[in-house]
């Protein structure tokens, strides 16, 4: 999985109180809390090889004296971790998540200083182990089987230099990268490594893999026009069947995966037989059902994707690359009118209520 890290476990504690002054009724400081705060271009791999302990523990309160009866409160911990991050306890329950520069979670509270209610006494801060787990953030997410061509796709339409060879799982680890246009918009694209059959039971890491598409708001599946085999073992699959296998891997993970906004890239459409193989798969999109008789029932998903644009492209000549990258755009700036039309009307119905 090369030195790419998507989750990270940490031992956090609050800061233990600083002692009361029983006899002029002094309080001691509070504990410093440990606090998780987003910050961009911070990666889980930095705080594990800056922090190889793992461990985050707050100052403790300052001890009540003559001179200060109220002690000051013992420093905080600020760790910073990357943007797209969700916060889990050691049992696997999601306790929180940073998706914004800036945003602020409080993983561990400092202890109370001692005081009247707790005979003088300071308390111990909270302590747990607590996971980060990384899901990237993409405005599209490259989805396909091994050498469909997502890397080099990536390569053309982005500034991305990710690896690129004649064989499956080249991609080893998710690449991140922007489409830059005329008029300085930029969309993120992230090339996620190759699925397999079987990815949503864990087959291949698949749920390393999977996981990160559900951050995206775009799906851009992307297959090879002549079809997928991934060894000689395994069965051919026509490129028709490797869209329903990929549809089938998503909705098997997570149901709502399949709703998202879909794009299709129909790849290496320099191949001879590639314009025979495009007719015949188009026939089989507009009408799926028809061809669905003579698939494997486990193939088959509950509901299909709807493909809100499908282009033909070619990576080695350059084929349909600058009206995929305008197909991109499109889809992108529809989805956000339609999502600021739904915001604009749920304020309005907010307003018309407090009327």
């Amino acid at each position: 999985y090369g030195s790419f890290v998507d989750a990270l476990r940490l031992y956090v504690r609050g800061g233990t109180g600083g002692m009361g002054y029983p006899r002029l009724g002094g309080e001691g400081g509070r504990g410093g809390d440990v606090w998780f705060v987003a910050q961009e271009r911070t990666t889980l791999k930095s705080i594990r090889d800056r922090y190889p302990q793992k461990r985050f523990v707050a100052a403790t309160g300052a001890h009540s004296s003559i001179k200060a009866l109220k002690g000051e409160k013992g420093k905080d911990c600020e760790v910073y971790v990357p943007l797209g991050i969700s916060i889990l306890c050691d049992d696997g329950k999601k306790i929180g998540e940073l998706n914004a520069a800036g945003e602020r979670f409080l993983a561990a509270r400092g202890g109370l200083g001692g005081c009247l209610a707790t005979n003088f006494l300071p308390c111990k801060g909270q302590r747990r182990i607590v996971r980060l787990d990384l899901k990237l953030i993409a405005d599209v997410g490259l989805v396909g089987f091994p050498n469909a061509g997502k890397s080099s796709l990536l390569s053309k339409i982005s500034h991305a230099k990710p690896e690129i060879a004649d064989y499956a799982f080249t991609t080893v680890q998710p690449e991140l990268g922007k489409i830059v246009y005329a008029d300085y918009k930029q969309i993120s694209v992230a090339d996620l490594p190759g699925l397999i059959e079987g990815a949503h039971a864990n087959k291949g890491r698949g749920h390393k893999f999977l996981k990160h598409v559900e951050r995206t708001k775009q799906l851009l599946l992307v297959v090879d026009i002549s079809g997928f085999q991934l060894s000689i073992k395994t069965r051919f699959r026509t490129p028709f069947e490797t869209i329903l296998l990929l549809t089938k891997e998503l909705e098997l993970y997570r149901e709502e995966l399949v709703a998202k906004p879909a794009l299709l890239a129909i790849n290496k459409m320099d191949l001879p037989c590639a314009k025979d193989n495009l007719n015949e798969l188009m026939k089989q999109l507009e009408k799926p059902q028809d061809f669905l008789h003579s698939l494997q029932e486990e193939m088959i998903p509950a509901r299909t994707l709807e493909f809100k644009d499908i282009i033909p492209v070619s990576t080695y000549t350059g084929e349909g690359i600058e009206e995929l990258k305008a197909r991109i755009r499109k889809s992108i700036d529809e989805e956000a009118e339609q999502e600021n039309e739904e915001y604009q009307k749920k304020k309005l119905q907010l307003l018309r209520a407090s009327e």
